[in-house]
């Protein structure tokens, strides 16, 4: 907790250390090198794919690795501790039934984000129900100098086998490695086997219910009560990441008009972009689970006109208490059902969701909301019923920073606003983020936040503390 200022720094202690950040510099193929180079020596593995430029350049968004679940684990804490001593910082750790993920972050010498994901596989398949046994795979891996990776054959079964049992298509940007493959008595063999076709065509045309049935029964065919086994801890593991499970990132961002919040917004998303560019879910204020109080209340016919003058968010006049209490309680539904609904459901896996304003404006700017509540009841309400974000940013800059910016604004207005952003600068979870320079400037103490943040809460996760 405290304050990072850009062009000072930071002032303040964060859990039981104090701040130490560096800036890192070992870049994402030196990273990638040692990765691979630790591998190669501690267990058998395969990339499944797109693993040509590996380990000088990555060109995919993740890097799919096929390992023994055994193996793994018993490499996992070297691993973690390898990825520390690099620079780079776990960002995000998912623990399911099927894999292991490792989404690593780094902030590189000129201020910018890096982020790689590692997806370690222990089998194909789907809710349990094994489609291709690593085994397979690994006893026909090729080793090309640097890296093993899958042959032919099982980089196509791999993931055309997921593809259609989930009933998609293969996708035609593999379309060469599907004619190299498919004709192959390998795959002809283990399409038979796993769905009862004899053939890529014929498992085309084929629908997902039958193959996956098929691919059941051959599992207890195979297998034998493991199947069931395998399934139950499907679903366990499904389970415990919907419920427990924070391997995705949720931050809200609150602060005075002229903070400079919609263009550190789009920074922080484009420095993210390898990784959640195309994984990440955005909200204004609340989830919007349940419609506007006022929209609600002219449709009940309890008030003949809504003001829908989003332009002068302040221009509601004050509420009184019961109003303002009112207020709170829908706002509370739609927070605490829109949370299980639209944020766990995101975060429970590798994704981030982002508020543009969140709780937090409640509790710092009353005339936006129109709940006029002592600032401690409402933090402390907030602590009591309502879902809490992972990050909290306070986004602010000094009155008259904000008003050389926006110069319609209001002195006494900021400073209310900043007065309650002082109030929860010291609370858990809450980070205070002064924007006196360039954008970029804030987003990097943001990013560093966020990465140290996570990388101390995963490797305590990995090391089983």
């Amino acid at each position: 907790n405290g304050t990072w200022d850009v062009g000072r720094g930071f002032n303040g202690t964060w859990g039981i250390f104090n701040f130490q950040l560096s800036t890192f510099s070992m870049d994402s193929a030196q990273f990638l090198t040692r990765i691979f180079e630790f591998l190669n020596e501690r267990a058998p593995y395969a990339v499944l794919r797109n693993f040509e430029g590996l380990p000088e350049r990555n060109d995919s968004r993740d890097i799919d690795i096929a390992i023994e679940k055994k193996d793994f684990r018993r490499i996992r804490r070297d691993l973690a501790q390898l990825i520390d001593s690099t620079g780079w910082r776990i960002v995000t750790y998912l623990n399911s039934d099927r894999l292991v993920t490792f989404v690593c972050g780094n902030i590189n010498a000129e201020g910018h984000a890096e982020t790689l994901q590692l997806d370690f596989f222990f089998h194909t398949s789907l809710f349990g129900i094994i489609l291709l046994d690593n085994r397979e795979i690994l006893a026909t891996r090729k080793f090309n100098g640097r890296i093993w990776h899958a042959d032919k054959d099982h980089e196509f079964l791999d993931k055309y086998l997921y593809d259609r049992a989930v009933g998609a298509a293969y996708p035609e940007k593999y379309a060469e490695t599907r004619r190299a493959a498919e004709q192959s008595d390998c795959v002809k063999r283990t399409l038979t086997e796993t769905f009862g076709t004899g053939s890529a065509e014929e498992c085309d045309r084929t629908g997902k219910m039958q193959l996956l049935m098929h691919a059941l029964k051959r599992n207890l065919k195979r297998y034998g009560p493991m199947t069931l086994a395998n399934m139950t801890r499907f679903e366990r593991s499904r389970l415990r990441n919907y419920l427990r499970g924070d391997t995705g990132i949720s931050i809200g961002f609150t602060g005075p008009d002229g903070a400079g919040k919609t263009t550190v917004i789009d920074g922080l998303i484009q420095e993210l972009g390898r990784v959640f560019r195309k994984a990440h879910s955005y909200y204004h204020f609340r989830p919007l689970l349940i419609g506007n109080l006022g929209d609600v209340a002219h449709s009940a016919g309890l008030k003949r006109e809504v003001d829908h003058d989003f332009d002068k968010p302040h221009r509601g006049k004050k509420t009184g208490k019961v109003s303002s209490m009112i207020r709170l309680g829908y706002y509370s539904l739609d927070y605490i059902l829109g949370y299980w609904k639209k944020v766990k459901s995101q975060t429970r896996i590798t994704r981030l969701v982002i508020f543009d304003r969140y709780y937090t404006d409640i509790i710092c700017d009353s005339p936006r909301t129109r709940i006029f509540l002592p600032t401690p009841f409402l933090y402390r309400y907030g602590r009591l019923f309502i879902p809490r974000l992972d990050y909290n940013i306070l986004l602010t800059a000094r009155t008259d920073t904000i008003l050389k910016r926006k110069q319609e604004l209001d002195r006494e207005g900021i400073e209310a606003i900043n007065s309650k952003i002082d109030y929860l600068q010291d609370k858990k979870g809450y980070y205070k983020i002064l924007n006196e320079g360039t954008p970029q400037e804030a987003i990097e103490r943001i990013l560093r936040i966020i990465f140290e943040r996570q990388h101390a809460r995963n490797m305590k996760r990995i090391s089983g503390r």
